[in-house]
């Protein structure tokens, strides 16, 4: 089994419109919804191709609702999401048919407790043994500490079971220092990170990994 963490779950909403202008009205021509959340996104793909698939993280309120109800349809694919008493983020990308482009729009997603982080955390313990790798992917939401995926990852690190992370920022500073087995930012990330966007020259900053402990 493979298990994907998604702190900061979507329902993702994608609207198509002819021209997109700013100041007006638009009359949408197609609309799409699906699970979302960067962790959720990885599962499904997993899913597809038919390794077995665990899903953890936190959904809450009507949102959260459909987007297990949706889940819950595809094979391969377990739901172990705990619940929450916040409501699971929208994100809105608008496809502008004129120009192939796409403006994407990201709530910043329910505020967490720290009883439902500190229950978050004992159900990925549960989930740990037996788990072939961990994906810890996606933004946190307000209330879950900045150092939440270095405290996954050094779970992970203990248990023997090999881990990735895809997040940014500080999240994503600390949680290398944790010493994941593989790090995904974008040209973006790494540049924020480090400096550069060259992958080579990045992998040599030694200040990013401080001693394990």
């Amino acid at each position: 089994m493979i298990l994907t963490v998604t702190l900061n779950t979507a329902v993702d909403l994608t609207y198509h419109v002819p021209t997109l202008r700013r100041h007006t009205t638009h009359r949408v021509t197609e609309t799409q919804d699906r699970p979302g959340g960067k962790g959720v996104n990885v599962a499904r793909v997993l899913a597809q191709l038919g390794y077995p698939t665990t899903v953890t993280g936190f959904a809450g309120g009507p949102t959260g609702a459909w987007l297990r109800e949706a889940l819950s349809g595809e094979p391969h694919l377990r739901d172990a999401l705990v619940p929450i008493g916040g409501t699971t983020r929208r994100t809105v990308a608008v496809v502008d048919a004129a120009g192939g482009n796409t403006t994407q729009f990201n709530e910043p997603g329910p505020t967490v407790t720290a009883a439902e982080w500190e229950a978050l955390k004992k159900a990925y313990a549960s989930l740990l043994p037996g788990a072939e790798a961990v994906a810890l992917c996606g933004s946190l939401p307000p209330g879950v500490p900045v150092g939440a995926y270095a405290h996954l990852i050094r779970e992970a690190r203990a248990a023997g079971v090999p881990v990735l992370l895809d997040t940014s920022g500080e999240p994503l500073r600390r949680g290398i220092a944790a010493r994941p087995d593989l790090v995904k930012p974008n040209a973006a990330e790494l540049a924020d990170l480090t400096g550069t966007r060259d992958p080579r020259h990045a992998a040599r900053d030694r200040s990013l990994v401080e001693p394990a402990g």
